[in-house]
């Protein structure tokens, strides 16, 4: 008897839940509740958050991206990783996510997601998954893979890289373009595609960039 209890006597996840909008803070926690949750604490701003979190010590806290006094990423840089942090907010924007996951927080789901993909991303933040909504994920891992080099920089296309080559070397846009079979102008588009990409504002910068990855040497 006493093991039969044990078993089915598991405490429900605790669950903060931080937005400034009343109504709409009402309606995450009655959904919540109603989905065996316990809902141990809620704030309508992010310093708030901040010290119901450090008070209650839940296991998620559920944070709009956009409130006053901190904001969702505040919030998740001082309470994560102690407490696992699933943002959800209205916007879907590239640099929200990125931020918010940089952040600290585990999870980024948007506001449109149904109540069955609100709890499901709740339960899966306390377990340690990674949780975003839809189209999210593929729109992160492309970032990810756009800043995939150790120096974090954009990557450059072949031709690119070789056009960088030889101006680091000291060859001029002309001399390029008759070792490459490029018109004048092609080899100078290159050089502005790449100048634009690594936000650099000279030729001399594009040298010092190159030499500094080893991109002038050989032949």
């Amino acid at each position: 008897m006493s093991l039969e209890r044990s078993s089915t006597a598991e405490a429900p996840l605790r669950v903060v839940v931080a937005d400034d909008h009343p109504i709409w803070r009402d309606a995450v926690e009655r959904d919540l509740t109603a989905a065996g949750l316990s809902v141990v604490g809620t704030a309508g701003d992010g310093a708030k958050a901040v010290r119901v979190c450090a008070a209650v010590r839940p296991d998620v806290l559920v944070c709009d991206l956009q409130m006053p006094g901190l904001t969702g990423v505040e919030v998740a840089r001082a309470v994560a990783p102690e407490v696992r942090v699933l943002v959800l907010s209205a916007s879907g924007e590239q640099a929200d996510v990125l931020e918010a996951v940089k952040a600290g927080a585990t999870g980024y789901l948007v506001k449109s997601a149904s109540t069955a993909e609100l709890v499901d991303a709740v339960r899966r933040t306390a377990a340690g998954e990674s949780v975003l909504s839809p189209g999210l994920a593929g729109l992160l891992l492309g970032e990810f893979r756009r800043t995939a080099d150790d120096d974090g920089a954009p990557q450059l296309t072949a031709r690119e890289t070789e056009v960088l080559r030889l101006v680091a070397k000291g060859l001029t846009a002309r001399q390029a373009a008759e070792r490459l079979g490029l018109s004048h102008r092609t080899v100078e588009n290159h050089v502005q595609n790449t100048l634009g990409k690594l936000q650099l504002h000279n030729r001399a910068q594009l040298v010092r960039y190159a030499v500094e990855r080893g991109l002038a040497g050989g032949d």
